[in-house]
């Protein structure tokens, strides 16, 4: 392959103002659309030499046939413009944005001689106001339920609406107390306009004054003696607090703002939208996000404010942001065209804001999760990630048993490493096991030294169940776990993890675990060439060649294979590497659980010599200094400072952790 590009313009040729990029295909088909301040410095990052780019840049522009732009006179028109163009060219190698569903909306027709308010996912309905997203449709209808009790607004149909004013008579939601609007017979349309303003009002953030008002009349009609209209005003807060009890106050009162968080990985993202109005959460909505080139942090940030006020829906004053964009002041000068007032983004970095923007956080990293698994749990994807990986791998079958290992260290100390088994896509945790790895030298030789002893079992002979001897009958059934024997000599301690141990049943009558009951068609390893080259060298010294190896580098998340030069390279929608990526991630999960339950045992163990110290003292101190180097730095007057250590104690504490 060249390293110059065919199509590269003359340097001289490229503009450099501000303006919009494309890439087209042979065939003229849109792939990537890109705004610049600067167009000639930002498209000489995609003509750089082709083996210093990305590789996901280096296969959109490999494809591409030819670049086009469009000069523009500001940095906001840019961004105008490059919206436009993704809407209209869906391009393919853009951000993908995959909405985890369709979510309900509540709407105040606000266009209607008397408007209603509906339940709703059609977010084009003229003139119409709306309130969300909600999570669950029946939380929308609850909020409705209680909102009209409050303020009687309409609900019923137009149909009905239009024959009840012909008719005179009450709509049937009129007649069951359901609907307040004219068509109720009980108010005029004037009146109604008032009371969907004020409904509007309190929905946009105005609960304050409101639940004020009513209290003030409650209390007059009550001091009047009027206790039937007191008994309404009561019924009626009653209803907005009902209302407010189910959006928790997080912000200030006055604060209206909306919150993204953010959790993305190389080739996904998931946004947590937090709609915040009256420091109230009002709308919660989960986007998730595929991406096709390098894009992340603030650059991804961009995109999805982009995404998020496209149209111009509901801006408003603030908006709350995990990073900022290069770009920030012109987005919010976009912003301000659109809102028609002062839009400021932020980043939210203490207090309320930090605290909600860990939960938005913490609540996309769950979605991200849960993106990157639905496909293994449909046996349909798990059977076309199968034959994918069959097929990139060139394996002569598919892998139903895939073993993954990752070694986990803390600085060259305390090396650990840990092995998950999927077989037909999905985990077999039963079968998962952690390893202690006493002297190595790097992580290619602890890679080499697991999978030998992992590959040894393979060749044990199983035990005859009715004479107790072991007899060969090949390596087509593992052995049961021996892992006591290796644990004894402090080079192997093949354990479960958290949640992963053997069944009740087998710790009652003392059977020990199954062994595995068939060799891997695959062993995936976390890490590239050093790594596969390694775990092939084990292959051969162990003696089964026919065992397919293969890698999965985090940086670029290509496959790697032995002795091959170039990294297999497989499309971001592909099932195959949705597969691999979580059995990587779920070894990696698996390795650091066992390293931190050792260490934490570690430094009971060394705790537990000092004398006059118990299991109690010695869990308040761990929980207090919540780390072994944090506990061995303290002095005596800091560890005294813990409740239940004296002074002598403190001392002997600090004596023995020098000294060990």
């Amino acid at each position: 392959m060249a390293d110059v590009l065919p199509y590269k313009p003359r340097t001289g040729e490229i503009p450099t103002d501000p303006g919009v990029y494309r890439f087209r295909d042979a065939e003229g088909r849109v792939l990537y659309v890109g705004k610049a301040k600067n167009l000639r410095q930002r498209l000489s990052n995609y003509f750089a030499p082709l083996r210093t780019l990305h590789e996901r840049t280096r296969r959109m522009v490999t494809t591409a046939a030819s670049v086009e732009w469009t000069v523009v006179s500001t940095d906001v028109d840019s961004l105008q413009l490059e919206y436009m163009w993704i809407k209209e060219f869906d391009p393919p190698f853009n951000v993908r944005y995959k909405d985890d569903k369709s979510y309900p909306f509540m709407a105040v027709t606000l266009g209607d001689e008397a408007p209603r308010v509906i339940v709703t996912r059609n977010r084009k309905i003229p003139g119409a106001r709306y309130f969300g997203p909600y999570p669950k449709v029946w939380t929308v209808h609850d909020t409705i339920d209680q909102m009209i009790k409050a303020f009687p607004i309409r609900t019923c149909s137009d149909a009905s609406y239009k024959r009840a004013m012909q008719t005179g008579r009450p709509c049937f939601p009129g007649q069951i107390g359901k609907c307040g609007g004219p068509c109720s017979m009980t108010c005029t349309i004037e009146e109604h306009r008032a009371m969907v303003d004020d409904f509007v009002a309190f929905m946009e953030g105005g609960d304050e004054r409101f639940s004020r008002e009513l209290t003030e009349r409650m209390l007059a009609a009550s001091a009047a003696m009027d206790y039937e209209a007191a008994a309404k005003y009561r019924d009626k807060l009653s209803s907005i607090d009902a209302v407010l009890s189910r959006s928790a106050l997080v912000l200030s009162p006055d604060e209206d703002a909306d919150l993204f968080g953010i959790a993305e990985d190389e080739l996904s993202a998931a946004v947590q939208h937090f709609v915040i109005r009256g420091g109230r959460v009002r709308g919660v909505r989960a986007t998730a996000i595929d991406k096709e080139i390098d894009i992340a942090g603030a650059e991804l940030v961009d995109q999805v404010l982009q995404r998020a006020y496209g149209e111009g829906d509901d801006v408003p004053r603030r908006i709350l942001v995990p990073a900022l964009p290069d770009d920030a002041a012109e987005l919010e000068e976009w912003l301000r065209e659109k809102r028609g007032k002062k839009v400021e983004i932020a980043v939210a970095q203490r207090g309320q804001r930090a605290d909600l923007m860990r939960t938005a956080t913490l609540n996309a990293q769950q979605a991200l999760i849960r993106h990157k698994t639905r496909r293994t749990s449909d046996y349909v994807a798990r059977t076309q990630a199968l034959t994918d990986l069959q097929d990139a791998l060139g394996m002569a079958d598919a892998p139903l048993r895939i073993e993954c290992f990752d070694i986990s260290h803390l600085g060259g100390t305390n090396v650990v490493a840990s092995m998950v088994v999927f077989e037909d896509g999905l985990p077999r945790k039963d079968q998962y096991r952690s390893f202690n790895i006493a002297e190595t030298t790097d992580d290619t030789d602890s890679m080499y030294q697991v999978l030998t002893r992992r590959l040894a079992y393979l060749d044990r002979p199983e035990p005859d169940p009715s004479t107790g001897s072991g007899t060969q009958d090949g390596a087509g059934s593992g052995p049961q776990d021996d892992a006591g024997s290796e644990t004894q000599d402090g080079a192997d301690s093949e354990s479960l993890g958290e949640g992963e141990s053997e069944s009740l049943d087998e710790q009652v009558v003392g059977r020990k675990r199954p062994r595995f009951a068939y060799p891997p068609q695959l062993l995936l390893v976390d890490g590239g060439q050093p790594q596969v080259a390694a775990a092939a060298r084990a292959l051969r010294d162990a003696g089964h060649p026919e065992i397919a190896v293969c890698g999965i580098a985090k940086r670029l998340e290509e496959i790697w294979l032995p002795d091959d030069d170039f990294p297999v390279i497989l499309p971001r929608t592909s099932e195959a590497l949705y597969l691999l990526q979580r059995l990587r991630d779920e070894a990696h999960r698996f390795a650091i659980t066992h390293q931190r339950r050792r260490r934490r045992n570690d430094i009971g163990t060394i705790l537990s010599e000092v004398p006059g110290l118990g299991a109690a003292r010695i869990k308040v101190l761990l929980k207090h200094f919540g780390s072994v180097a944090a506990l061995r730095a303290a002095t005596p007057a800091e560890i005294e400072a813990v409740q239940g250590i004296g002074p002598v104690l403190a001392q002997s504490i600090h004596t023995h952790l020098s000294t060990r």
